[in-house]
């Protein structure tokens, strides 16, 4: 079995040997010389042990996975066309309109007490800030609730500086 794989081996070479030479296969029988050397390459390699691949010695529990190059991002165009507006709730989506009913127009003047219809995500800081903002006038302080229809009340105490009749009058509830 050994010779015959020897013998295949150097078949082998002879015919790469052959291409290599002129790029294209030739007939030519190869020199003596030639086959010694490449029986005594063959004789080498079959008379020496076969090496076999060590196994790892693993010492963890857990398999991490290695560590590869991780490169930094580069896009080819932007994933969004065009940029955020920044802050979506500006004071005039905050306040959206007053409430006009009656107990509301006894708040404004008894209580000194403005009444709106709020968007929902509004916070109590940014409704003050709102109304200071539009009405040119200070809070004292800022109520809020969530009606039963889903949408956010607030009650705008103003300061005693201010008249809420004279607010509402300016805004036209009144």
């Amino acid at each position: 079995w050994l010779k015959w794989l020897a013998a295949l081996a150097v078949a082998q070479l002879q015919d790469l040997r052959r291409v290599s030479r002129s790029g294209l296969a030739t007939d030519m029988a190869p020199k003596k010389s030639e086959k010694k050397a490449d029986a005594g390459k063959v004789a080498k390699a079959v008379k020496s042990s076969v090496s076999r691949k060590v196994k790892k010695v693993r010492t963890k529990v857990r398999f991490y996975t290695p560590k590869t190059l991780t490169k930094a991002r580069d896009p080819k165009y932007p994933r969004k066309s065009v940029e955020s507006r920044g802050d979506k709730l500006d004071k005039y989506r905050i306040i959206q309109c007053p409430v006009t009913t009656e107990s509301a127009m006894k708040k404004i003047e008894e209580i000194n007490t403005l009444v709106f219809l709020v968007d929902i995500n509004a916070t109590k800081p940014k409704i003050k800030e709102a109304i200071r903002q539009l009405y040119d006038v200070q809070c004292a302080k800022v109520n809020t609730l969530i009606r039963p229809d889903g949408r956010k009340k607030a009650y705008v105490h103003l300061t005693p500086d201010y008249d809420a009749l004279d607010v509402a009058n300016r805004i036209g509830i009144i």
